[in-house]
Formats: structure tokens, C-alpha cells, sequence
């Protein structure tokens, strides 16, 4: 049998494998298998934890979607795997190392996790679009959907600001942005509204995955967009996702600060007859 965790951040849920010891290879038809939520164990993206390849980590977290494709970065996944270090290790601050880099965590209040997702990416060569463009106010219409903000947090991201966050059909509109032309290697989808308490109310549609509870690399995009456009005042907020909220900060010197929860659901194994492997 091959062993999984199964664990959440706001909602945002993972299937973890270990294969710091023995590597495992998937097929993107296994990993849809697997994150099926009627044939599998059900999940928005699909975690392997490798060993480090940079010394001054102390993991290698690899993401892919449940659509079996791989993406760089995932801000609640990697508070999980951060918490499973933490608690293997009974160290207060470890580093997850991914495609994109090393992201440092630190243990926060109340079993939470701070992590410093890097610098946010604004040029438009780095969200990446389809032609040069001004990201603060980026050309893509859809519906009533317009003039998103670009921002690369590891991955891409489109942010609109509406009126009403919850009156938008995302389900509708969310497909058409993710995998308009102008932005080539798809993106993230934010509608964003600014609540009476001073926080930001954001619904996410995430490419290969659709709908999901929150998104941490979506939360960090909102409030970069956010300070740039003027919506808040200063450099932190909190976010309100569908699963709950996140406190944001962006730093002065670029860089993004991550603090929320991070949950185990349960354990369990795959049969062999889901993955052929095992």
C-alpha cells in the first residue's frame, strides 16, 4: 500500500506523500486518480515531499494540481508541509524548498504558520503575459470582470476588484480568465471586494483546479494588487476566504509575509489498484 496525510489549510486541501526515502513516480493519470474525490481521497493539489536538494533546506515540496499537472508554488500547502517538519523535528522555523526557490516558516500563534512567500513579481514578463502591458491595470474583460492586477507569487495571478465579491459567477468567468490568450501559461483567478471592517473579501478560481476554499499564493497576490491600487491603507490586511482568513503583509523590501492554520484531517493508504505502483 502506498501511504498518504491528508491535510488542509482554510479548507484548501492536500494529499502529502513521502518520498524522501523511497522516490515515487506518478503518471498524471495517478495523480487524478488519487485526488478524485469519488474514487480517490479527494483533493485540490497533490504534494511529494523529497529530499532537499539544497542544503539549507530541510525539505523538497513538489505540487501538482488534481488535473495531474504541476505548478511552483502553493501558499497553504506549504504551511502543511512546514507543520509536519515542525513536528517531526521539534523545530520552531524550518525550509521548504521548491521549484521556485527556498520559502522560510516560522511557528505563529495558536498553532498557525508564518511563511515568507519571496518577492512579489510584477513585470509583465513575469506574470507572464501574452504581450508587454501595464500589470496594474492589465487588458482582459470578462463579463463583468475588468482590469485585473497582475502578480507573480510564485505563480500567476489575475486580481479583480468588483463591488461585491460574492455576486460575481466565478464559475462562469473563472474558466474564460484562467485560459484567456493573454496569458499563455493560464492563470489564477481573485475577485476582490473591500469589507465595511477594513478587510479584503476574496473568492479564488485556480487554474487546473476550479473553485476552491482559499488559496495562500491568492491571498498574497490580493494584497499586493491591493496597497498597489490603493484599497487598504498600508502594507497588511486580513483576507477572508470561502474557508476562512489569512494575514497578509507586504514587506517593504517586496517580500510577502503568510500566517494561517494548518490541519491534519487523517492518514490512509492507496490500494495498488489506484496506483499500479504500490
Amino acid at each position: 500500500m502506498l501511504p498518504f496525510i491528508k491535510m488542509h489549510g482554510l479548507g484548501n486541501d492536500f494529499v502529502v506523500l513521502d518520498a524522501r526515502e523511497t522516490p515515487i513516480e506518478l503518471s498524471v493519470t495517478q495523480v487524478q486518480a488519487m485526488a478524485d474525490r469519488r474514487t480517490g481521497a479527494g483533493c485540490d493539489q497533490f504534494i511529494v515531499m523529497e529530499p532537499a536538494k539544497d542544503k539549507k533546506a530541510d525539505v523538497f515540496m513538489r505540487i501538482r494540481n488534481a488535473d495531474g499537472n504541476e505548478v511552483e508554488a502553493c501558499g497553504n500547502a506549504t504551511r502543511c508541509i512546514a507543520r509536519i517538519m515542525m513536528d517531526e523535528t521539534g523545530k520552531s522555523d524550518v525550509v521548504v524548498e521548491t521549484v521556485v526557490g527556498l520559502l522560510h516558516a516560522t511557528q505563529a500563534h495558536e498553532g498557525s504558520v508564518t511563511v515568507n512567500m519571496g518577492p512579489a513579481r510584477l513585470g509583465w514578463e513575469e506574470i507572464p503575459t501574452a504581450a508587454q502591458c501595464d500589470t496594474l491595470n492589465m487588458p482582459v474583460t470578462v463579463g463583468p470582470l475588468e482590469s485585473p492586477v497582475g502578480v507573480n507569487v510564485g505563480n500567476p495571478h489575475a486580481v479583480y476588484f468588483v463591488e461585491d465579491a460574492e455576486s460575481i459567477d466565478l464559475v462562469a468567468a473563472g474558466p474564460h480568465v484562467e485560459t484567456h490568450p493573454f496569458f499563455p501559461d493560464r492563470i489564477n483567478v481573485e475577485v476582490v471586494s473591500k469589507t465595511k471592517e477594513g478587510a479584503l473579501r476574496m473568492r479564488v478560481w485556480e487554474r487546473g483546479v476550479g473553485i476552491t476554499q482559499a488559496c495562500g499564493t491568492g491571498a498574497c497576490a490580493t494584497v499586493v494588487a491591493a496597497v498597489r491600487r490603493g484599497v487598504i491603507e498600508g502594507r497588511c490586511a486580513d483576507v477572508v476566504l470561502d474557508g476562512g482568513t489569512l494575514n497578509i503583509e507586504w514587506l517593504e523590501n517586496g517580500e510577502i509575509l503568510m500566517t494561517g492554520p494548518a490541519s491534519r484531517a487523517f492518514s490512509g493508504t492507496f490500494h495498488s489498484s489506484v496506483y499500479p505502483g504500490a
